[in-house]
């Protein structure tokens, strides 16, 4: 890494809600073990690099991934900011495709199911992470999050390369700016795990 700012974006490991494809969205899920031992396999990568600063999700999910990595590369204070809990999925929460269909038929998508606007999301979360840039100038910040505020953040910011994204968990993507330019020199790399 260089003398610029880097963010490096870290989906939380996997839940019992991700392994049973449950929409999680604001529900607060713990990590299961493989979660936990994602985290760990992700800390001991970032440990041989120089991160500085953690922000976290307040949701136990990312939290739980934050404390493991801050452990494992000596940063002692994780800060949390609610812009980046994952999307608010209203009434789909906890329930599975199959169990939408059952519920709302084939077009539950088009229903209005108290879900929050993908655009809402978005601009929370690229509002933060401009906020972040700005704030914290050349540092190398870490930001634990989800997998909707993550995809739909890079989907505003560089629309040109994410027509579409799907983030692993425990994986790595990484930002940079530059003359007012954003990059993704990394985008959801896993090779850790």
């Amino acid at each position: 890494m260089d003398d610029t700012a880097t963010i490096g974006l870290i989906r939380h490991g996997i839940t019992d809600w991700n392994v049973q494809n449950r929409a999680q969205g604001r529900s607060d899920i713990p990590l299961n073990a493989e979660g936990r031992q994602q985290a760990q396999r992700i800390a001991e990568r970032l440990k041989k690099e120089s991160w500085e600063i953690i922000i976290s999700s307040p949701l136990i999910r990312a939290r739980a991934t934050a404390r493991i990595i801050a452990e494992k590369i000596s940063v002692l204070d994780i800060m949390e900011d609610q812009r980046i809990c994952e999307i608010d999925c209203g009434h789909i929460e906890g329930t599975t495709e199959e169990e939408r269909l059952v519920s709302w038929g084939h077009s539950w998508r088009e229903l209005d199911l108290g879900m929050e606007r993908y655009e809402d999301v978005a601009e929370r979360g690229t509002q933060f992470l401009e906020e972040v840039m700005q704030t914290y100038g050349n540092k190398n910040i870490l930001v634990v999050s989800h997998g909707a505020v993550i995809g739909l953040s890079l989907q505003k910011l560089l629309p040109q390369r994410f027509t579409t994204t799907y983030m692993n968990n425990a994986s790595l993507t990484l930002l940079t700016k530059s003359n007012g330019e954003w990059n993704c020199p990394l985008f959801n790399c896993t090779e850790h795990l």
